[in-house]
């Protein structure tokens, strides 16, 4: 069944001079217009779109890759607004609507926002909120512990950084435990720490099981984020330096590096040391 708003595999059923035609079940004959036609694209074919309503609220067919769909989250950037709303890029020819009720501050035209995109129920058009608290789920999350999720920085607290996850809760990165600066609006991969009492979600940007972090390592770890990442002091380091920076023999400062080493949290170069901040 075609969805609007969201990917599909839809099948060729009619060819004309502007595009395709393809079956859309209950939604009809939705056209493809012929620049989205893929190359050697035939009747009976099955071709796979993204689905939205043009101007005139008919679905229409294009194979250009929005940067979300219903039902996720994205950090999208302000093209326009006018009296009906502000209008967002959305990565597909037509902008993304999200009405003025729908914003929790004024927005501004060239900066970006996190928002949710989903169908209003009362128009059926594809719009998108910047209240996002209301489209989470406050259920029990069903996770399990060590579980690998996809997040999105939605801020940061005084606690850490309050995340997405799966697009569906909220979790919390404990600032203890993050080595840099996340942006607001940021897919990252994290995982699952803890389900407390409260349904809140614990999350880590690595996988448990790590071993812990001795307090010489995690000192380490303190100095460089407070550094910024970086400390011209390496495993080559003369011993002077080394206590010099951290107040510790060189014996127990290449201890120390090897087992950061090891868990990729550093990198080593005769340079000095650095932060490997996770992948995004």
């Amino acid at each position: 069944m075609a969805e609007i708003g969201k990917y599909n595999s839809l099948r060729v059923i009619k060819e004309v001079d502007f595009g395709v035609y393809l079956d859309g079940e209950k939604e009809g004959e939705i056209l493809m217009p012929i620049r989205y036609v893929p190359k050697d694209c035939k009747v009976g074919d099955y071709v796979d779109i993204f689905l939205y309503l043009d101007s005139e609220d008919r679905p229409v067919a294009t194979t250009e890759k929005p940067f979300a769909q219903v039902g996720e989250f994205a950090m999208l950037r302000v093209q326009s607004v006018n009296k009906i709303g502000t209008f967002l890029d959305w990565g597909i020819m037509k902008d993304l609507l999200v009405p003025f009720r729908e914003q929790k501050v004024t927005m501004t035209e060239g900066r970006s926002y996190l928002v949710y995109i989903y169908v209003d129920e009362d128009t059926q058009r594809i719009v998108a909120s910047a209240k996002l608290n209301k489209f989470l789920d406050k259920s029990l999350p069903d996770y399990a512990v060590g579980q690998e999720v996809e997040l999105i920085i939605e801020s940061e607290t005084d606690l850490g950084y309050k995340a997405i996850v799966n697009h569906k809760h909220w979790g919390i990165l404990y600032e203890n435990e993050v080595f840099e600066q996340l942006a607001k609006g940021l897919k990252i991969k994290g995982f699952i720490k803890k389900i407390r009492t409260d349904n809140k979600i614990d999350l880590s940007l690595h996988p448990l099981g790590y071993e812990k972090v001795d307090p010489l390592t995690q000192m380490i770890l303190d100095e460089l984020k407070k550094e910024g990442g970086f400390i011209p002091v390496s495993d080559k380091s003369d011993a002077e330096e080394v206590y010099r920076v951290f107040g510790i023999s060189k014996k127990s400062f290449k201890q120390a590096l090897g087992a950061l080493y090891k868990r990729r949290l550093i990198t080593i170069s005769p340079e000095g040391i650095r932060l490997n901040y996770p992948s995004t």
